[in-house]
């Protein structure tokens, strides 16, 4: 009994009539896909770009991965140089401590963003390929419903 109430009490703090709360986002990096998970059931999906060498983990500032593993989106950028922006939480400790053991700086300001202001109508082109420099790339129209979906401090796991 005490388990129901306390999921009654989680789902009407973030519960909205009709539309399932997103607890994770996952990204599936090798099928170009991002989903939203309510508890435990993908609710969306969408087709993604990534960074331009998409094909193993985040490693340094400028190798054009984009991070795999868990992280936090932490806040909602909507001033962004492209369409809306949710920040990841990359670098984490370990991040951060595998790029000082090479030397090397880990990189930061990954997003989930839509596409680069201004150019929107492009995105049946740009969102063929992987072009950003290790964010998770959508359609405007996608980042509408996932900006509308998400909430700060949402789990996000991007897998290989």
């Amino acid at each position: 009994m005490l388990r129901l109430l306390t999921l009654l009490a989680l789902l009407s703090q973030n519960f909205a009539w009709g539309e399932p709360v997103v607890d994770l986002v996952r990204v599936l990096k090798s099928e170009h896909k991002l989903q939203l998970i309510s508890v435990g059931k993908v609710t969306r999906e969408f087709d993604v770009a990534l960074g331009g060498q998409p094909i193993g983990h985040k490693l340094q500032e400028g190798d054009g991965r984009t991070p795999e593993g868990f992280y936090t989106l932490d806040y909602k950028k909507s001033d962004s140089a492209f369409y809306r922006a949710l920040h990841i939480s990359y670098p984490n400790s370990l991040d951060i401590a595998a790029a000082k053991a090479r030397g090397v700086s880990p990189g930061g300001a990954i997003m989930i963003h839509g596409q680069k202001n201004g150019l929107g109508w492009l995105s049946f082109i740009s969102q063929g390929f992987d072009w950003t420099n290790g964010c998770i790339a959508l359609t405007n129209s996608d980042m509408d419903i996932v900006w509308g979906e998400v909430n700060e401090g949402t789990k996000i796991e991007i897998k290989p």
